[in-house]
């Protein structure tokens, strides 16, 4: 069991759906002198030869943005937890010329790491007829394996496809205040299967808790559907308690009454500190005849300012210390 603090954690990644409405300093633009920075970046990449998952830092000079960007990053880790970037000109880019954008911005953000084992270094989130994230099913609450997430809007869906987040610091301080007892609860192992885009060792599943803390600083990581998997497939895992499941339960309806609807038009990047919010989506309907086929590109960074976890969590994330490169796939637990 991790280390456990049943009062509130509060501070800016405690905020609420209405807050975050009315508190618009969140959100960037990405302005002219930006975008011109970004063009002679690219234009440079281009005259090299430099293929976009080759891409370092410095191979993708951005002599103003780039502080810009460190300080984003830093918002990401100590403030609320949640950046929009606004206004990049998806339209006037080929794909390779917007990957490459894309990833050098990312690069500037934090170390890109690999997704989802042969799915690489950036992935397209759209309808592939498959299930969940490749469907165009509503996605339920969850977060992903890496320090921040970054979602590039390049085409959105007819109708639907609404991204949705809320704080996972947030439900756990509403918990603590409503029902204590179930708060406790989530700081115990639930057991998570492997199967699907997780890995947790060489077992088929895992235990990990919901709500965990390492030197004051707190971290979540919550999926449903592995949880479910695990109680499902394997006879010999623990069964949920009474409390875990009344907790679970107690999760869902705070999130849904604690989150935010974030509409994301192409040029939109959202980016997301998976240790402290959790995001899900809407279902949606294309109309590719119209260019109305929902695309976003998916880049998972490992941030260089990240906070440490939990020991129990190398088996989820590689590695557990302040800064380290860890999470995604590209990294084997250690």
């Amino acid at each position: 069991m991790t280390d456990t603090v049943l009062r509130p954690i509060g501070g800016p990644a405690a905020w609420q759906g209405e807050t975050l409405l009315a508190e618009r300093d969140w959100i960037r633009l990405i302005g002219d002198a930006a975008t011109a920075e970004i063009d002679a970046a690219l234009a440079q990449v281009k005259r090299r030869g430099i293929d976009w998952r080759d891409l370092a830092k410095e191979d993708f000079p951005l002599p103003t943005l780039s502080g810009q960007l460190a300080a984003i990053a830093e918002e990401l880790e100590s403030g609320r937890g949640v950046v929009k970037l606004t206004g990049f000109p998806v339209g006037r880019y080929g794909e390779q010329d917007l990957r490459t954008l894309y990833f050098g911005i990312g690069c500037h953000l934090g170390t890109p790491v690999h997704q989802n084992g042969s799915r690489g270094l950036m992935r397209d989130i759209c309808d592939k007829g498959g299930t969940r994230v490749e469907s165009s099913e509503a996605l339920r609450w969850h977060n992903d394996r890496t320090d921040v997430v970054g979602l590039l809007c390049v085409r959105k869906a007819q109708a639907g496809g609404i991204s949705r987040i809320v704080s996972a610091v947030a439900i756990h301080d509403a918990m603590q205040a409503r029902r204590p007892d179930l708060l406790a609860a989530m700081y115990r192992d639930f057991y998570r299967s492997t199967i699907g885009d997780e890995v947790g060792g060489e077992q088929p599943y895992y235990p990990l808790p919901i709500f965990a803390l390492r030197d004051g600083y707190f971290t979540s990581h919550f999926s449903n559907t592995y949880i479910e998997q695990a109680q499902q497939r394997f006879p010999e895992v623990p069964r949920l308690t009474g409390a875990q499941k009344e907790a679970l339960d107690m999760l869902g309806d705070l999130a849904e009454e604690l989150c935010f609807e974030m509409p994301l038009e192409p040029g939109d990047l959202q980016l997301l500190n998976n240790h402290v919010i959790y995001h899900g989506r809407t279902a949606f309907t294309d109309d590719a005849g119209s260019s109305q086929d929902r695309l976003l590109y998916r880049l998972w960074l490992s941030m260089p300012n990240s906070r440490p976890l939990p020991e129990s969590h190398r088996v989820l994330w590689g590695s557990v210390e302040a800064g380290a490169i860890r999470g995604g796939f590209g990294v084997s637990p250690t």
